[in-house]
């Protein structure tokens, strides 16, 4: 029996306060779930297609499956023994707050909203085949920290972050609205996507030497944390180059260039960051120019 189960099974878990269970829905993270669904119902407009309680229902999906993942995560790294080692804020079944289970229903329901919003997305616009992209994402959100072999401890999880979170999200709103994907829709995708990658990837070099403890092989233990920054910063940054290029077509794009106004300290402190608050700070930062990063393309798209 594992050290983590038994501490499951010698202590009661201590009753959780909202503020736990808001923190243990990672909010900062909510950001990049809003951000796809602006760009890509703004993209829906271009065309003369946005349709509003579909946009709702995209964002209800979104916003689900991230609240799913990040409760998901929180159980299974939890009960993997991952968070012992934990030096940021506490999770709520690896600090014992909650009992592994209640956690584990949390996360299974959010996913439930998640599908039950595509379901309705479904029988609006008659998109049948879109359950199979459904199964992919709520497998995506699962596997990510769940089951035997999970694809973000073997570093990976940029890359699904970068599928699901930029193009699913982006131009599966655009399609749903639209019934087809422009090329405003597959440049916005691509940018939040990096935008979301770098978050990730902040994220995992605070947790390096945690993460390397348990045995979690992230993307940024395996380069370590130079070459992990310089990559956060790649990432952060390269989606400004889709504004330069958006700003030809449409010149009140220009105004998502304030989001610089966060990506620039992110990238900076995570360059010289010596904590882990500092990697936090980082964290939000970025986050936050992903919101911004979305509302700029929307409000542009929407113009």
């Amino acid at each position: 029996m594992s050290t983590s189960k038994k501490k499951y099974q010698s202590h009661k878990p201590k009753p959780a306060t909202v503020g736990d269970w808001i923190s243990g829905a990672r909010i900062r993270t909510l950001p990049l779930a809003v951000a796809p669904v602006l760009i890509g119902s703004g993209a829906a407009s271009i065309l003369d297609k946005f349709n509003a309680p579909l946009a709702l229902l995209c964002l209800v999906v979104a916003l689900a499956l991230q609240i799913g993942v990040n409760y998901s995560n929180d159980y299974s790294d939890g009960i993997r023994g991952t968070d012992d080692f934990r030096v940021g804020p506490p999770r709520l079944t690896g600090s014992g707050a909650v009992a592994p289970k209640r956690v584990l229903a949390v996360a299974l329901a959010f996913f439930a909203i998640a599908a039950a919003a595509g379901l309705a997305i479904e029988i609006m616009t008659q998109l049948w085949w879109i359950t199979a992209i459904g199964v992919l994402a709520l497998a995506a959100a699962w596997f990510y920290t769940g089951g035997k072999r999970p694809y973000g401890y073997a570093g990976l999880g940029e890359v699904m972050v970068f599928i699901f979170f930029g193009l699913v999200a982006t131009m599966g709103t655009t399609y749903v609205q639209a019934g087809l994907v422009n090329d405003e829709s597959i440049f916005g995708a691509v940018g939040i996507g990096f935008i979301s990658c770098a978050v990730l990837v902040v994220n995992n070099i605070r947790d390096i030497p945690t993460d390397t403890q348990a045995g979690k092989k992230t993307l940024a233990v395996r380069m370590g944390a130079r070459a992990s920054a310089v990559l956060f910063c790649v990432l952060l940054l390269l989606p400004f180059g889709i504004v330069t290029y958006l700003g030809l077509f449409y010149p009140t794009v220009q105004l998502t260039y304030f989001a610089l106004l966060a990506a620039l300290p992110a990238c900076l402190i995570t360059v010289t960051s010596k904590s882990a608050q500092e990697y936090i700070l980082a964290l939000k930062l970025s986050s936050l120019t992903g919101l911004l990063y979305g509302l700029g393309l929307a409000f542009a798209f929407f113009s």
